[in-house]
């Protein structure tokens, strides 16, 4: 889309009263200094002169700094992803990991909130004409949320509840929480944990700690889970995000784990799928997190890219996307929303990195679950 283009576009929105918002076309979106989204606020290393007192000590995004004895902000160590949320100057787990052990991943013995970073770049995320589609650094949680994770939010809730503007992705303006969204979330604990009860038998919650822990939760809608990735210090991914992951960036790869040693087509040693196809899906057909890991993960560590659960992104449903854009995103009043990767309960082409299907955002789906961003 042309400059000229975007304005007419732009002209044309206003006259009507609005309409659907692709941010990023053409140029990136810059944050004014202290705009919303990066915790700490300030310059990189060094401050950019702004004072501070020696061994004071701050967030910068998802980065530590501490002021040297000359009171100007240095950088420390990236926080590691085991640890990967940065608070009150120091690494830490995210809320939903606070109070559990690492047990997660095909050994149980990693940390079900490590977030992986995954390095900015490029690819073509077109079908019949190129869309290139460039982000920028960003760390995706290795592992979708899990049943046990998201107990912690529950066990919070509604005090978990969002207020406006959280959960926005640091480069895209509104993209925050909005208080017209309020009434699409469960009044109480209760009433979120007879949400997730969708679909019976097929979710995966269980009201009671149990054998589902490790499982990925289900029965999620887009506004639960758009305030679970606030609350737990995250942000749901952007379809352009969660795309470039699976498909290796500029790899485009056509299965989240094609490498030159994988097999041409899927099967069950890469992913979680296909149960339902005889008629024969029960819940023991959905597997713990990583069970496929590392032969089904992505090109950054990553696991359950295709299969496992669908899972919510940022975006409204849309086929046509810009020819060009950088940290986009697409987002539409009232619009159906976009669900990636493929589930449990589906057909073997929903596995290929360029598969989307679009959902309510207020429903709830037993094939369908999330996993969040965070800043790299």
């Amino acid at each position: 889309m042309s400059r000229s283009a975007v304005a007419m576009w732009t002209a044309s929105c206003l006259a009507m009263g609005g309409c659907t918002a692709i941010v990023g076309v053409d140029e990136p979106y810059h944050l004014a200094d202290g705009g919303g989204g990066a915790a700490g606020g300030g310059g990189g290393g060094g401050g950019g002169g702004e004072p501070c007192t020696p061994h004071e000590v701050r967030c910068r995004e998802d980065r530590p700094q501490t002021c040297d004895e000359n009171g100007r902000w240095q950088d420390e160590a990236e926080c590691p992803e085991e640890a990967p949320l940065c608070r009150d100057g120091g690494c830490t787990v995210p809320r939903s990991c606070a109070d559990m052990d690492a047990i997660c991943g095909p050994r149980g013995d990693e940390s079900c909130c490590a977030s992986l970073l995954v390095p900015g770049g490029t690819f073509d995320r077109g079908d019949a004409e190129p869309r290139l589609a460039t982000v920028s650094d960003l760390r995706l949680d290795r592992f979708e949320v899990t049943v046990g994770r998201f107990r912690a939010f529950v066990s919070e809730y509604p005090a978990a509840w969002p207020v406006v503007g959280a959960g926005a992705h640091p480069k895209i303006p509104d993209s925050g929480w909005r208080a017209e969204w309020d009434d699409k979330m469960p009044v109480d604990r209760d009433a979120l944990m007879a949400w997730t009860h969708c679909e019976d038998p097929y979710h995966s919650w269980t009201d009671e700690v149990g054998d589902h822990e490790l499982l990925p939760v289900t029965c999620v809608s887009w506004f639960v889970a758009f305030a679970f990735c606030a609350w737990d210090g995250g942000r749901l991914p952007t379809a352009a995000e969660r795309h470039y992951a699976a498909a290796g960036g500029d790899e485009q790869r056509q299965y989240p784990w094609s490498t030159a040693d994988s097999a041409a087509e899927p099967d069950e040693s890469y992913a979680v799928y296909g149960c339902g196809l005889d008629g024969s899906c029960e819940i023991a057909d959905l597997q713990p997190g990583g069970s496929r890991s590392p032969r089904g993960d992505g090109r950054w560590g990553h696991a359950d890219l295709g299969g496992s659960v669908w899972e919510w992104v940022l975006d409204s449903f849309a086929e046509d996307l810009p020819l060009e854009c950088e940290d986009c995103t697409v987002l539409t009043p009232d619009a159906n929303h976009m669900i990636w990767g493929g589930g449990w309960r589906s057909e073997e082409e929903t596995l290929l990195t360029s598969a989307f299907e679009e959902r309510s955002p207020g429903g709830e789906f037993a094939g369908t679950g999330f996993r969040c961003a965070r800043a790299p």
